[in-house]
């Protein structure tokens, strides 16, 4: 039966400021547990096992708060758990923080209402609804241009490689419906008064629970990627650690003379290829080779042409691809891409160009309908790309890899159609150094353990600053470089090609389930709510 009210009354405008205290309180409590969870300023590794009771305290406030009052707490949630969580964000760009919490307030703001639907109108399995909008939220989220999908709860489980299995099936979203689920059944159980009695009405949905997680867990133990047998591709991954886009030329010409160095060295333990990070050599390479319209940076890449002649392996080095188009006015212009290049013999083999940017501070399409903001970016030294379109997929000495770029393997629909498109690895080459946080680049690290898992595939990490690893199809950290330090890394990766998960088959299903659930729950709430007003 429902028991909801949507209206309030006097009594009810008294009790919300007798009990803001409490609920700023319990709201906090729970974007701090939900911070830490992860990698954080409080540990590198992050404490996944408190993900599945972070949000106990949220699910209290969801119950006691009075209707008019859950959407000031979903604004305040969204904006303390996601400035905890993102605390580095602000060494990212300046207006990073003016950006990620706030929309993250305005997420919640619409959430906590569907919350609180799901707690009053079904007031006996209110729980099953609310941990359904969590993960349909999640999923949302890293949809369209403000795509993030940092904050996730399932990569709080990143090192629980038994459980995080299951995303082969599921992708990420299943991980995170295991992990809400206790905070979404606990918090609901506490609404009443804590009884023997009213622990047994809890018995069943617990069992159901427990069964699944078991069954997961032994899932995930037994149904391992064989790696043993697999054919071994020897990588050496270069780690510069200066940030190429700070000081202009003196410092291309710095972080040149880095990678030439370590480069050099890492040929010395024979690998099959030398992977470069994003964009760690600046100057667009194809560019200055074919125009030559800055004589300085021409010298620094007829230097690097000149090195990579030399070699008889393959190279892959990210830089700024600039391109010549011409417009629809028939003008050319240039046109600048985030790209990976593989080089062989010196040679320009093959180009990916990176094509889920990140918004604002690489990619802005609204120029024409809101020029102030565009402005505003510019003023804040932001730099654009041009968005590339195709899913490359290389190939060196009989290993095909793609190079998904920067955050883009925090997208798991991303990595899966380069999956599609025939890739035995991904490579992550990326540029993290600039956020000063050994939390933000294990958090990026995190979900790149996921990808692996959903598709049954190695991961490799080519940073600037950190985390370099590579991680085995079963989500294992095979090997990883110290964070923020000069160096290269050299080790073999397992190319594994038995399986095809149904993640990679079907994609992002569990989200879309999740999603139609939560659509489905929430509209037949509201009209049964409504029809028994229009009774009464």
């Amino acid at each position: 039966m429902f028991t909801g009210k949507l209206n309030s009354s006097s009594s009810e405008d008294v009790n919300i400021f007798f009990h803001i205290p409490k609920d700023m309180f319990l709201l906090s409590l729970s974007a701090f547990l939900f911070a830490i969870s992860f990698p954080s300023f409080l540990s590198r590794w992050g404490y996944f096992p408190l993900a599945f009771f972070s949000l106990i305290p949220l699910f209290i406030v969801i119950h006691r708060c009075s209707w008019k009052s859950c959407f000031f707490y979903g604004i305040f949630f969204g904006f303390a758990s996601y400035s905890l969580f993102n605390f580095w964000l602000v060494k990212f760009h300046p207006l990073a923080l003016f950006i990620v919490p706030p929309i993250h307030s305005f997420y919640f703001l619409l959430l906590f209402p569907l919350l609180k639907a799901a707690d009053s109108f079904f007031p006996r399995s209110g729980y099953i609804l609310q941990s359904l909008l969590w993960v349909a939220y999640e999923f949302l989220k890293t949809q369209g241009f403000l795509a993030y999908a940092y904050g996730n709860l399932g990569y709080s489980q990143y090192l629980f490689l038994p459980l995080i299995a299951f995303a082969s099936i599921t992708g990420v979203w299943g991980v995170s419906l295991m992990v809400v689920f206790p905070s979404a059944l606990i918090g609901h159980f506490l609404k009443g008064q804590v009884s023997l009695k009213g622990i047994r009405e809890y018995r069943l949905p617990v069992a159901v629970y427990l069964i699944f997680f078991i069954v997961i867990i032994l899932s995930g133990l037994f149904t391992r990627a064989d790696t043993d047998n697999c054919q071994p591709w020897k990588v050496a991954l270069i780690q510069q650690n200066v940030d190429p886009w700070k000081g202009g030329v003196a410092a291309y010409e710095k972080s040149l003379d880095i990678l030439i160095r370590l480069s050099s060295e890492a040929l010395s333990e024979e690998p099959d290829i030398i992977i470069w990070s994003e964009t760690s050599f600046v100057p667009g390479i194809d560019w200055h080779t074919r125009y030559r319209t800055d004589q300085t940076s021409y010298i620094l890449v007829k230097r690097l042409r000149g090195f990579l002649e030399k070699q008889e392996l393959s190279f892959v080095i990210g830089n700024d691809d600039g391109q010549l188009v011409r417009t629809e006015t028939g003008e050319e212009k240039r046109v600048d891409y985030n790209a990976a290049i593989l080089f062989r013999d010196g040679k320009i083999i093959e180009t990916y160009r990176k094509v889920h940017l990140v918004p604002f501070t690489e990619y802005f399409p609204y120029k024409q309908t809101l020029p102030g903001v565009y402005r505003w970016l510019r003023n804040a030294d932001t730099h654009f790309w041009e968005k590339g379109r195709e899913y490359t997929v290389f190939e060196s000495n009989g290993v095909k890899f793609s190079t998904p770029i920067c955050f883009e393997d925090t997208f798991g629909y991303l990595c899966r159609n380069f999956i599609r498109e025939g890739t035995d690895v991904l490579v992550n080459m990326t540029n993290d150094s600039w956020s000063k946080s050994v939390a933000a680049e294990m958090q990026h690290m995190g979900m790149g353990v996921l990808r692996a898992v959903e598709n049954k595939r190695s991961v490799v990490r080519a940073t600037n600053g950190g985390i370099t690893a590579i991680i085995d199809p079963n989500g294992k950290i095979l090997k990883k470089f110290p964070p923020f330090v000069e160096g290269y890394m050299t080790g073999e990766v397992p190319v594994y090609r038995d399986r095809t998960t149904l993640y990679t088959r079907w994609g992002d299903w569990f989200g879309w389930l999740c999603l139609l659930l939560s659509l489905l729950g929430t509209a037949f709430a509201f009209f049964r709510q409504l029809l028994l007003r229009l009774r009464s």
